[in-house]
């Protein structure tokens, strides 16, 4: 019995999990994301702040004595956690939902366009209270990166520009819109906008070029951490 075809992008709403693993997954990762919003805005003593440390790194040895899988392919090589699709919407650094790291940018299709929603907390700071340029442009390129499947040859990142109009807040929702400006070859180009409330604080364009062999050799070149 084949696996029905993941589509991550159907709706607003976010994709459930393909397992009890992702979600017990999700649940630690958003533990891990309000643990770092607490950290970097709390100010608890020594004593507790060492004391905390001490507890996390334990954690940290036990959670490395199970079984590793690095990288995306190799998960969905595993065969239990899903394909590529459901793995990549579970651990991508964007986007991912059992990322820690990730600012957990949701986006979906409405016709021809792509949308977007993203809230970024205080560990993405910048200059006081907005988003450091660098998470803005990430978050672009991840958002523009999936969009440009509208033009049926994705392809790796060429070049991205970003023009930076307002600063952009931390701890508002930020709204984004992509739509494809054409497709030449194997280069696929687009345009996205990036919204605080009514203030435009981004635009982007970028172009993406498909590999001549295709995206889905793109991990020979992967590395792996000596254990």
């Amino acid at each position: 019995m084949s696996t029905p075809l993941f589509n991550p992008f159907e709706s607003e709403d976010i994709s459930p999990p393909f397992s009890e693993h992702w979600q017990a997954k999700r649940r630690l990762a958003k533990s891990l994301r309000d643990l770092t919003e607490v950290l970097l805005t709390s100010t608890p003593d020594v004593d507790e702040m060492n004391d905390i440390a001490e507890r996390l790194e334990l954690q940290a040895r036990q959670f490395a004595k199970s079984e590793r899988r690095y990288g995306i392919t190799a998960f969905a090589e595993d065969g239990r956690h899903g394909g590529y699709a459901e793995v990549n919407h579970e651990l991508n650094a964007i986007a991912g939902l059992s990322n820690p790291i990730a600012p957990g940018l949701n986006m979906w299709f409405e016709g021809d366009i792509a949308l977007g929603k993203v809230t970024c907390g205080s560990g993405y700071q910048g200059p006081p209270g907005h988003v450091h340029g660098g998470f803005v442009a990430a978050i672009l390129d991840q958002f523009l990166g999936m969009a440009q499947i509208m033009g049926k040859t994705p392809g790796m990142t060429g070049s991205l520009t970003v023009r930076y109009l307002r600063p952009t807040p931390l701890h508002q929702e930020l709204s984004l819109r992509a739509e494809l400006d054409r497709v030449e070859g194997r280069k696929t180009f687009m345009t996205a906008t990036m919204y605080a409330g009514d203030v435009q604080t981004a635009e982007c364009t970028a172009l993406f070029v498909r590999p001549r062999d295709g995206m889905q050799n793109m991990h020979r070149d992967a590395t792996v951490p000596k254990s």
